[in-house]
């Protein structure tokens, strides 16, 4: 396996601490958390056996990913996206609209943040990404082995991103990267359904990966998302949404209302 790609899985695994918290959720159960990050004994173990496992990878494994840099502008909530669609799609060489979402309620500065605040009404430049890594866990394995594969593979698809926004700024890994990279179906982008749209300007299925109705990605070590190169932009939640601002948000995706709301069941208040 590519060196550096075992030098990114580290730095991400010493660096982002709330992945790890997800990792040995996933691994150890909620009663080893604290353990887990205070460096005991049970933490060092479950490394071990991560390190072995990624080790013992064919060499040949390793990750796709899709990268496209795109001229884009904000239009209020929106961020429009100029450029010809990699697939048959409804709009060519013209604008794509991403709706994008408000929080609700002020954040510690004092503003509700869209992510669209931080690409220039005026036109700058953002990425569009995916990665995928297509590991799979051998049937016959035990179940600890199983899940450890599956969350290494996530891992992996993770990694990549994470390298591909180094190479592409052109700095080493471990290195600070100047924006933020939020992903589908986290907390500053929450709706599913921007994947399909991700799908038109990027031509995923062609890389193997495919789009559910739902909006998930297969495989499922899956990642994509933006590439906002803002220096002052940061992570944020949007939190819950009233009714008001969904069928905002529905008329702005092009959406029905109940075509919409189960892609933001999860933060409807």
């Amino acid at each position: 396996m590519d060196g550096d790609i075992f030098t990114t899985i580290e730095y991400i695994s010493k660096d982002r601490v709330s992945d790890m918290r997800h990792m040995y959720s996933y691994l150890m159960g909620p009663a080893c958390l604290e353990a887990a990050l205070d460096h005991s004994h049970e933490a060092e173990t479950l490394k071990k056996d991560a390190l072995r496992l990624l080790h013992s990878l064919p060499d040949d494994t390793g990750a796709t990913t899709l990268h496209r840099c795109v001229s884009a502008r904000s239009d209020n909530d929106d961020i429009l996206i100029r450029v010809s669609c990699s697939k048959d799609c409804q709009v060519q060489n013209d604008e794509v609209r991403l709706p994008m979402l408000r929080q609700q309620k002020p954040g510690p500065e004092g503003y509700t943040l869209c992510l669209s605040d931080y690409v220039n009404p005026a036109g700058s430049s953002i990425g569009l990404f995916a990665t995928c890594c297509t590991l799979a866990a051998n049937p016959d394995d035990d179940p600890f082995t199983c899940l450890l594969t599956q969350t290494m593979a996530t891992r992996l698809a993770e990694a990549a991103a994470e390298k591909l926004d180094h190479d592409i700024q052109g700095k080493p890994i471990g290195m600070p990267l100047t924006g933020i990279r939020p992903a589908i179906g986290y907390p500053s982008l929450p709706d599913l359904s921007i994947n399909f749209l991700l799908d038109e300007l990027l031509d995923m299925t062609a890389s193997g990966m495919t789009i559910t109705e739902n909006g998930a990605m297969i495989p499922l070590a899956s990642v994509s998302g933006l590439m906002i190169p803002h220096p002052k932009a940061r992570y944020f939640s949007i939190g819950t949404i009233g009714e008001e601002q969904f069928r905002d948000y529905a008329r702005r995706r092009q959406f029905s209302a109940d075509r919409l709301r189960p892609f933001l069941r999860s933060i409807l208040n």
